[in-house]
């Protein structure tokens, strides 16, 4: 995909699905964001009840280990604009996103974030949820070049030269 040339999905992901994120993902999550050095994140996630639960699992996962959660906001899945989800998901400047959700609410907010904010995918963590191929197809792997995150079983996952890839796991984990 090129470049973006406008904010908005031109038709719903035909997959979209509402995973919610299991014990492990977060692990993980809490991990790759230790290796990373944050102390803070501020955690965006579609409104569906498992993308909240998902959230909630991150949170709580994330405190537990000793950081800091600055806000949790959440974007519809549809609507006529991001801007105002996306201008407070960035406001924040965590020192990582954490993003969760189900694809067309995810694609539509990681849109108008690359198109109005700050926001950088190099400094975000998402779950397996937004890690399908399909969903990173949404915004185009061109535009999301260092977006990291987990599977469902808690390994990582990272795009990078325009790929999704999957670094190879080592006895000290993912």
């Amino acid at each position: 995909m090129d470049p973006l040339t406008s904010p908005l999905l031109k038709r719903p992901a035909s997959h979209d699905t509402d995973l919610k994120a299991t014990t492990a993902e977060a692990e993980a999550i809490v991990r790759l964001a230790h290796t990373r050095r944050a102390h803070t994140i501020m955690i965006g996630s579609g409104r569906t009840p498992h993308a909240l639960e998902s959230a909630h699992l991150i949170e709580s996962a994330w405190g537990r280990a000793g950081g800091t959660t600055l806000a949790t906001i959440t974007w519809p899945e549809t609507g006529a604009s991001w801007l105002r989800h996306a201008s407070r998901f960035a406001a924040a400047n965590p020192d990582l996103w954490v993003m969760t959700g189900p694809p067309t609410g995810w694609a539509q907010m990681t849109r108008r974030l690359l198109w109005s904010t700050p926001w950088r995918p190099e400094r975000t963590l998402a779950t397996a949820a937004i890690g399908d191929p399909r969903t990173l197809a949404l915004v185009g792997l061109i535009n999301l070049n260092g977006l990291a995150g987990t599977t469902a079983h808690g390994t990582s996952w990272l795009v990078e030269d325009d790929t999704l890839q999957y670094p190879a796991r080592t006895q000290e984990g993912p």
